[in-house]
């Protein structure tokens, strides 16, 4: 499963052809691709028409979601966030480390365009999916 982070969702739907979001399209149909319940929230919060949040909301709840929202969920972030800390690296969002700790606690790979996961791939395992080789980094 690839979880795609919402930085790619938002330059798919904006047309921006990062290397991120032309794997997407690329992919979408061929690849085991899902999202979580946060991310889902941030794609939806940036659409400014409500015909464009109706299609945009309609199509991705066609593909699976993800909670963030159990209590292990919770506490397995907050240990990964005083980890990092202890480490000297600040997680800018309690999101971030929300989505990243899902990843790592499932298995999941991540595709993303945000350097705020960078800690999670370096010292606790997230893997990731680069575009430029289709695979996990």
């Amino acid at each position: 499963m690839v979880i795609v982070d919402s930085s790619v969702w938002i330059d798919a739907i904006n047309g921006i052809p990062s290397p991120e979001a032309i794997w997407l399209h690329q992919w979408l149909n061929r690849e085991e691709i899902g999202l979580t319940s946060l991310i889902l929230c941030e794609v939806l919060q940036g659409m400014r028409h409500e015909t464009r949040f109706r299609t945009v909301r309609d199509e991705l709840r066609t593909l699976p979601v993800y909670t963030n929202h159990s209590v292990d969920l919770a506490i397995k972030a907050a240990e990964n966030y005083r980890f990092l800390r202890s480490r000297g690296i600040t997680v800018r969002t309690t999101i971030d480390c929300l989505i990243a700790t899902l990843c790592i606690e499932r298995g999941f790979q991540l595709l993303h365009r945000d350097s705020d996961f960078d800690p999670f791939v370096s010292h606790l395992g997230l893997s990731i999916l680069d575009p430029a080789i289709g695979a996990i980094n």
